[in-house]
């Protein structure tokens, strides 16, 4: 196990659960898998600009990584960023999410869609768009904006630095969609630049208590904060938060899964399927 028990617990996020037993039996030949592509689309790079007779420059691989809200996408992202760097099968991997291209929220207010964070029109997808192209055009010191759960907004000032890794993890609700108004002129999406991709699943059930329990253990945590955005809810009672923990999955989560996140399932490259206590139960691979 190149991870401890206590280094997985700080990749988890505050409702998911992973274990070591899942780190040996998923996630290592995941690792070994994505190696295997990583050499091969690198090998493939490297002879077509050799074919061309233009200098091959260092351009990231892309994996995207796509599922529902508490699934558990964060804490997939993270150890397989870990492992990927643990295992030497590249130097340098960076991990960004797609929650750092969300409008700020006065111009979600200003658009009157506040309402439907996370629903691909309250992304800036112009924006995420052109750093995708500057990733694959293998441009150095890219910025990506900060998103802060705690104020449930953009933060003012402060950007990530993505300089050309080797390995480049793309995370988000929506990555794998495509599809929007019929245009004559051509389409990009996010997930064109992907080189691989893996959507993380689970029964819609299970989805919806997760996020009730998420809902509720924030309730005694982040959103006592006083600079939480959530404030307000840290005083309902439980059977309160209960109630309003379901009715945001009914009228916004459910909907956002059911329209745009679960249809780009079949997209991905690879499935991962949770069951009960986020043990990953399925693996499927697409062999072509």
């Amino acid at each position: 196990m190149p991870l401890s028990e206590s280094q997985l617990q700080t990749m988890v996020s505050i409702n998911d659960t992973v274990s070591p037993e899942d780190v040996a039996d998923i996630y290592l030949p995941l690792v070994r898998l994505v190696h295997l592509y990583y050499e091969s689309a690198r090998q493939l790079y490297v002879a077509t600009s050799a074919f061309l007779g233009d200098p091959a420059q260092k351009v990231p691989y892309v994996i995207g990584i796509a599922g529902s809200v508490a699934v558990g996408k964060s804490s997939t992202a993270r150890i397989l960023q870990a492992l990927l760097v643990s295992r030497a099968v590249a130097p340098k991997v960076d991990l960004v999410t797609t929650d750092g291209f969300l409008y700020p929220n006065r111009v979600l207010q200003e658009r009157g869609i506040m309402h439907r964070k996370g629903f691909p029109e309250s992304y800036d997808r112009r924006r995420l768009i052109q750093f995708m192209v500057d990733v694959k055009s293998g441009l150095p010191n890219l910025s990506v904006p900060i998103y802060s759960h705690l104020i449930y907004d953009i933060v003012d000032d402060q950007v990530q630095v993505v300089d050309r890794p080797d390995i480049l993890i793309v995370e988000g609700l929506n990555v794998l969609q495509r599809g929007g108004q019929p245009s004559r002129r051509p389409q990009l999406f996010v997930s064109d630049f992907f080189d691989f991709s893996i959507y993380v699943d689970a029964d819609e059930t299970l989805l919806q208590e997760w996020y009730i329990d998420r809902f509720l253990r924030l309730r005694n945590t982040a959103f006592r904060d006083p600079s939480s955005y959530f404030r307000r809810y840290s005083e309902l009672s439980a059977e309160e938060a209960i109630t309003v923990a379901r009715r945001i999955w009914r009228e916004i989560n459910w909907v956002n899964l059911r329209q745009n996140i679960e249809p780009t399932r079949e997209r991905a490259d690879l499935i991962l399927e949770k069951g009960t206590n986020h043990t990953l139960e399925h693996v499927y691979l697409r062999k072509l």
